[in-house]
């Protein structure tokens, strides 16, 4: 009874198709023993206009809607099967059927804003986020907890501003993102949103993060509006200079000082300014690995970029970074006199970064993403070691 039930369930599950043309999806079917997957064909071709197959997203979100109204069990079918990591093409870039929950959850006119402030990608938000959180722990008194409103407000400071630097990198990259396999999908770049579109959406951003710097101290909030020179004139870099990555460290990594100051009203130099120079470290053995990515396409182009200029000697520089970074995170705790507990945190830390650079296959864009990705966990290993050794002190 329960298997001619069960049967019945599959072959009406079965009929649920669309158009017979166009892109086809593989789905899995528990329901069927004898075939690994059936094919659902989503018509990509009817499109016409502005949102023609052209634009990924938008076809993305047709196939949402058509998501959505399925059954509870369907629904899950797809959301265990849509586009992973062991989905990405030789290249390892994404497939034009890559969907997240931007596409599900967020409506159809809020979804190009979204993907321009990246926030289907978090990792960039963590790597802004770390050394404001560091420098805000280290800045406690002995004994107690970082304050935690800071912490908040941080936390959605780096989200506004890491969302306002993507969208000024891709208002000044749109003619060279369309020429990058990776980029030439982004909202500007493909015809999604106009110039004038993000540069409205930019400013409602730096709105919002005015209104936070203006929850800080007066020495903070000079000290906070200063980094926007940093901000808007990184993305120009790699047409100049082959160490963009340095320009980013610096940017990336102004929450070192801006958080000490935020609590203490002033800088203390012999603390922040090797956590600061930490940061920047890190940095440049991160992003590096990153750049590894794009470089055939930045070749083309005639961008630079760290990934270029260190070549074959890559491994060599970033653990040269590595090692510096470890270092200036070891003299900023020994002056901020942080407890032992710090020492034994950054051991781990140190395991991490160097399984990183030992094992990164820069030859691959999958695996330099993957290590890219797993940096968040070294952030994370510090923040914890300072705030261990922060409240053993």
């Amino acid at each position: 009874m329960a298997s001619a039930l069960i049967s019945r369930v599959s072959r009406r599950f079965l009929k649920f198709s669309l158009p017979s043309h166009g892109s086809s999806i593989t789905i899995f079917n528990p329901l069927i023993s004898t075939q690994p997957s059936i094919k659902l064909y989503h018509n990509l071709n009817t499109l016409s206009g502005p949102f023609k197959q052209s634009h990924p997203h938008f076809s993305n979100f047709e196939f949402c809607k058509n998501v959505r109204s399925l059954s509870n069990f369907q629904f899950v079918v797809h959301i265990s099967t849509s586009t992973s990591k062991e989905n990405k093409n030789q290249s390892g870039s994404v497939s034009r059927g890559d969907i997240s929950w931007i596409d599900l959850y967020l409506p159809r006119q809020v979804q190009p804003y979204a993907r321009l402030a990246r926030l289907d990608r978090p990792i960039g938000t963590w790597l802004l986020l770390w050394p404001c959180m560091w420098s805000i722990t280290l800045a406690a008194a002995p004994g107690h907890l970082p304050d935690l409103k800071m912490l908040a407000l941080f936390g959605c400071g780096a989200l506004l501003l890491r969302g306002a630097g993507c969208t000024i990198n891709d208002l000044l990259d749109r003619d060279i993102d369309t020429m990058v396999e990776r980029t030439k999908s982004r909202p500007v770049a493909s015809g999604l949103l106009t110039p004038f579109q993000g540069l409205s959406f930019l400013g409602f951003q730096l709105l919002l993060g005015l209104g936070i710097l203006l929850q800080l101290n007066n020495y903070s909030r000079v000290l906070g509006a200063s980094s926007l020179l940093l901000v808007f004139s990184y993305p120009l870099m790699k047409r100049f200079t082959f160490w963009p990555q340095a320009f980013l460290g610096l940017t990336f990594n102004w929450g070192a000082l801006l958080g000490w100051s935020a609590i203490k009203g002033s800088l203390d130099p012999a603390i922040v300014l090797p956590l600061y120079a930490s940061g920047v470290c890190w940095t440049l053995v991160y992003d590096t690995i990153y750049a590894h990515q794009d470089k055939e396409d930045d070749l083309k182009v005639g961008v630079k970029s760290t990934a270029l200029r260190f070549g074959d000697s890559t491994k060599e520089w970033i653990t040269g970074f590595g090692i510096a970074c470890l270092g200036n995170l070891a003299l900023s705790g020994f002056n901020a006199e942080i407890g032992w507990p710090y020492y034994a945190f950054l051991a781990a830390a140190s395991g991490q970064l160097c399984w990183q650079i030992l094992t990164v296959d820069l030859s691959s864009r999958a695996d330099c993403n993957r290590k890219f990705v797993s940096n968040k966990w070294f952030g994370a290993i510090i923040f914890g070691g300072i705030l261990a050794g922060r409240l053993s002190s």
